[in-house]
Parts: structure tokens; sequence; C-alpha cells
């Protein structure tokens, strides 16, 4: 990673804004976001303003360590304030490089009865949000100490709908927080309170502690946390709790304030992560072809896969669960293959056709045999990633697992791509990009169930804020696919919509789910797919409305790409395409439903057709009841 602009760092009090009732005032770089800190009656509360807008008032803030309540009879110490603004290059971001600019203060809180008895916060702003952490340093620790628990509570000015990730379900949501009583919700919390505030409350660097989740029950007038901390002897920082502010639910998604919050890449040559497309065997099996071959778990079948990857502009194949073995067998080694399977003879056909293998491997064999043995296996074989399947143990030890697992594959230059209820992604890809996505999802056909359009649109807007997702979309057999040995209920959806969808989800793997065979029925929609790239340079939701539809578009060189997606109603969208390049003309080469498509009774009816635009131009595109819409702006050279 590389750094573009010269880092700014200076510490000043004068530009604090201090009243007399002793009241912090903290800025965003722009100013549109303040942050008050205030001890009135020793008791220390906080506001959240957005632009003149109070969205938080006079919340408590603070933890209870041991038995010590740190919200009340607290002294601050003068606040410091730092100011970084740097930009650098992402390996496998939604952009290619990412301002990170924010100003940072620090408060020292004591007990007013026993100075040695404090930590610190730092709080962090940026010009879409903000982030606090706590920090202990080996003076404050003493013998030990233990967070008990974070009196923090939220202050909501006013009512909201709120939107969560539920894990392989649909998103929780919508939900009004008056009318409901839940203890537990997971993060991305997305809060719309009107149609110009929308907040997502989350965590960034999560690499010590378990995650934390949300308390909205009507016991309590505010929103709380619920944590799990371990002793601690040592000097250390809890994971940063963040607000994501915006004016639409579009600002949420585009921001980049997670993967700022965490270190800066700790891998010397990165020219070996690599992003892209891959198919996937697992979905396939027991497939039929119309020469007659039956798709299995074996090598004959993978070096099929292999060759229309190799023909298509697909860069890897994922060999998914059973390869080495019955997965949740404690005698399956994956330093081995099961009969059938030649991992050797499949890794050396890959290699000659340009192909990257990705080895599935599961939590059991990880420790059953050794993790840094198996890797080390994968990758003498030759495999470009690894697909780590069902952690166990609890949340903060699956939080350390997954830092083990992605250190460890970075040592043997191998990708990862976490799935099964993983930890939520928070930005750690910016230190280690080698983590190239997660299934923090409900992947399409997944827990042996479907997901419906809404999910397919409110995913991207809520699950996405977190990370990178692998959601395996890009069904084209959809009528026929649950007659597959792995393929359990109907899909719904329409083929238009699943092309769309490989635009609308950002992933460092898009894994294709589907035959070749049935690619290839429907090769110019498929084209489609075979001209999109490794890996995309941007990422802008051009209009989006939770539970209704979203619209997002992919920058690929000099082209763009862009898909949308309703929910099961039919609906017309009009897209602006001013984020074309001025002055440059180009091919629209449209994917879109037929008149009659619809995502239960007519889910392949397709239509593609070609227009010329540029970026004073507007498209007015039809979808269909579950549909979407796919469309490749190409790019003209003055001659064509």
């Amino acid at each position: 990673m590389k750094l573009k602009n010269a880092l700014i760092a200076f510490v000043f009090l004068s530009l604090l804004s201090c009243s007399s009732k002793g009241v912090m005032d903290f800025s965003s770089p722009n100013g549109a976001i303040k942050l008050l800190l205030s001890k009135e009656g020793n008791t220390s509360r906080f506001s959240l303003l957005k632009g003149s807008d109070t969205l938080i008032h006079q919340s408590p803030l603070g933890l209870q360590l041991n038995e010590t309540d740190f919200t009340s009879d607290v002294t601050f110490s003068e606040p410091t304030q730092t100011t970084f603004d740097e930009t650098w290059e992402t390996i496998n971001g939604k952009q290619r490089t990412i301002r990170n600019h924010y100003h940072e203060y620090k408060v020292k809180v004591a007990k007013t009865d026993d100075a040695s008895l404090f930590y610190e916060i730092i709080f962090r702003l940026y010009d879409d949000g903000l982030a606090y952490h706590y920090h202990f340093p080996q003076e404050s620790i003493h013998d030990s100490v233990v967070i008990k628990k974070e009196l923090t509570a939220l202050n909501f000015t006013r009512d909201f709908t709120y939107w969560a990730y539920n894990r392989e379900h649909h998103t929780l949501g919508p939900i009004r927080r008056s009318e409901e009583n839940i203890e537990m919700i997971l993060p991305p919390f997305v809060i719309e309170s009107d149609d110009h505030n929308f907040m997502a409350i989350h965590e960034a660097k999560i690499v010590d502690f378990a995650p934390f989740n949300i308390n909205a029950s009507q016991s309590n007038q505010a929103i709380t946390f619920n944590t799990d901390y371990s002793q601690q002897n040592d000097s250390f920082s809890t994971s940063w709790r963040t607000f994501i502010l915006g004016d639409r639910i579009g600002d949420l998604v585009e921001s980049n304030l997670l993967v700022n919050l965490n270190d800066p890449c700790k891998i010397e040559d990165t020219s070996w992560i690599k992003p892209g497309k891959s198919l996937w065997d697992w979905r396939v099996w027991g497939y039929k072809t119309q020469d007659g071959y039956t798709y299995g778990l074996n090598t004959e079948s993978h070096k099929r896969f292999i060759d229309f990857a190799a023909e298509n502009n697909i860069q890897n194949l994922l060999i998914d669960a059973d390869w080495y073995g019955a997965e949740f067998s404690h005698t399956s080694d994956p330093t081995s293959a099961r009969e059938g399977i030649n991992i050797e003879e499949a890794m050396a056909y890959a290699a000659g056709k340009g192909v990257g293998i990705i080895l599935y491997l599961n939590d059991i064999g990880a420790k059953k045999f050794g993790l840094e043995k198996v890797l080390k296996q994968f990758a003498d074989w030759g495999a470009v990633g690894v697909k780590y399947g069902f952690m166990t143990g609890s949340p903060a030890d699956k939080v350390k697992q997954t830092r083990r697992v992605v250190e460890l594959c970075a040592k043997y230059k191998l990708m990862v791509d976490f799935h099964d209820n993983p930890i939520a992604p928070s930005g750690d890809r910016r230190t280690y990009p080698n983590l190239v996505t997660k299934e923090f999802n409900h992947a399409q056909a997944d827990a042996r169930r479907s997901y419906f359009p809404e999910t397919a649109v409110n995913q991207p807007l809520v699950n996405m804020i977190a990370g990178p997702l692998d959601i395996t979309n890009g069904w084209f057999g959809l009528n026929n696919a649950h007659s597959r040995k792995r393929v359990f209920k109907k899909i719904p959806g329409t083929v238009a919509a699943e092309v769309a969808k490989l635009i609308t989800v950002y992933t460092g793997w898009m894994v294709l789910p589907d035959s070749p065979e049935e690619y290839l029925k429907k090769d110019d929609l498929f084209e489609c797919v075979r001209q999109m790239p490794a890996q995309f340079d941007s990422f802008k939701v051009l209009d989006a409305k939770l539970d209704e539809f979203v619209c997002i578009a992919r920058q690929a060189g000099n082209d763009w790409f862009v898909g949308s997606l309703t929910n099961r109603e039919a609906r017309s969208i009009t897209l602006d395409l001013d984020f074309l390049s001025q002055g440059q003309k180009y091919e629209a080469h449209i994917y879109e439903d037929a008149k009659d498509s619809h995502f239960l009774n007519n889910k392949e009816a397709y239509n593609i057709r070609t227009v010329l635009v540029d970026a004073n131009s507007e498209l007015r595109v039809q979808l269909a009841p579950g549909g979407g819409n796919a469309i490749h702006f190409k790019a003209l050279t003055e001659t064509e």
C-alpha cells in the first residue's frame, strides 16, 4: 500500500471550543459532524450532531470496570487533537484509492476520588461519521482489569425505523423502534430517521474481543450495547465503535470508514492477492448434461470446470466440502484427497490453463490435523485460496482464530473466504487484504432454503456496509436447479436479476454456482458476465430504497457496469448517466427481463438490446416482479 499524500499530524488545543459549562466540541474535517462531550455534575454525557440536526442527545458514555462506574464522578483531561490526511491504494477494495481524513481527539477519563483509576477515550471524526474506542495504558491496569459492561446509552431525539444483519436469513426489519422489543440485534444496525438521515452502527478492527450487539429493549428508553470482555493484564484497546452517517442509504454502503480505522497492510508483497471470478462445484453435483455426462465430486468434473473457466475469463475454481472426506468427520484429513480425486493432477491441469484452485477447509480438519500444516500443504499443491467453514468456539475464540487463519494464509500466500456465520467484517481486509470475502449473508440455496427478491435488495444495503460478501449469485438454470443433489428448494428470481446481482454485490471472489452447460445455453446473456473484470475499480449507489430496490454502478477501466434489482413488485427506474466520462460515447448493452418475466413462474425469459449513450443521457429500465437489469457501458473509440 502506498501513501499518496503527506501525513499531517499536529497537536493543538486552541481550536477546541469549550463552553463555560465544560462542553468540548469535537468536529469532522468539514465541520458537518460534531460530537459534544460534557460532564455536567461530574457525569459523562455526549451529543451527536449532523449539520444543524441533533441525532443523539445528552447520552451517557463510559464503562463499568470491575465494580467501578465511569459515567459518573469522573474528571476529563484537556483533550488533544490530531489531524490526519492520507490517500492509500486498495488491493481488493470497492474503490482503487481511498482517502483517510479525520480529526482525532483523546480524552483521559479518571475517577474524581482516585486519579489512578482511569482510561482514555479516543474519538475519530470523519466527514461521513465517527468512531470511538477505549485505550488502557499499562499504568491504568494495576493488577488486572475487566470491562464488566458498557454503560453508554444512546438517547435518540426521535423515533426511527431500523434494519440489521440476521445471519443466514432475510435482514431484520423494517422495525419501528417504538413498536418492537428486541434485546439482541446483530450489527450493522441501520437506522432511517427520515428521508435524509441514515445511520449505521457497527464495529471496526475486531481483532481481540467478542463483537458487541445492540439492545433495543423497550425496558430501556435508550439504545444500549451488549458486550463481553475478558480479563486483561496488559495494555489494550477495544474495537472501534462506529457510526456511519449519510443523507441516503447509499452513503452508508459507499463509506470507507471501517477500513480506514484498521491498520495499514502488513503484507509486504501483495502481488499474489488477485480477486476474481470463480466457478464452484458444490451446487452442480448431480447435474446431467445433454451429452450424457453427470457432474460429481471427482477430478474429471473438476477438469470440465477448469476448461470452461479458462475459456471464459473466469480466474478460479472453488472445490468445496468433502473433497478430502466427510467435512465433519474427525478422521477426514485435509492434507490428502479422498478416493476419486487426484488433487495434484487437478492443480497441475488448472495451472496449465491459468486457472487458480480454491480449496475448502472445515474447522474440524484444521484443528485436528494442524492449521499450519494443512495450509502449507495447500500452498505446496499450488492452491490460490481457502474457503474456511464452520468455525467453532466462543465469539472471542472465533475472533482470534479468524485472525490466526488470515495471518497463516498470508504466510503461505493464500487468499481466504470465511463461511457459516463468520465474525462480522470490520474493515480488517485493509490490514490483511488476502481476506477477500465472507459469507456474512444468506447465500442463495444455503441453509437448505432459498431467499426471495427483497433479500437480494436489502443485503447490499445492510450486510455489505460491513464489508465484501460471498453470496454465490449467478444462477442461469433457475427452473430446474432444485433437482440437483445440493439444491433443496426452488430458487425464486429472474435470470436477468442473477446477472445484476453480480454487479450490485461487492466481493473479492465472484463465486458462480451454476454448471458451465447452463451458462452456455444462454451464451448471449453470459457475455455480460464474461466481460466483467476480475475486480471492479469503483462502487457507486445510484439509487436505492430499503426493501424496495437498489441500483449500483461499478467501473471497469473505461467501461461501466450497472446492476438494478427490485423486490416482488415490478418497477421502472430512470438512470441518470452523469457518472460516465464527459465527452465519451458508450454502447450500452442492456440485459433485461422480458415483458412477461416473473420471479416465480417465468424466471428464464430475458431480452438483450443495445443503445448509444453518453454522460448526458438518461435510460429508463423496466424490472419485472422479482427481477433485475444489468447494463455494460462499453466505451467506444473514435473509429467505432
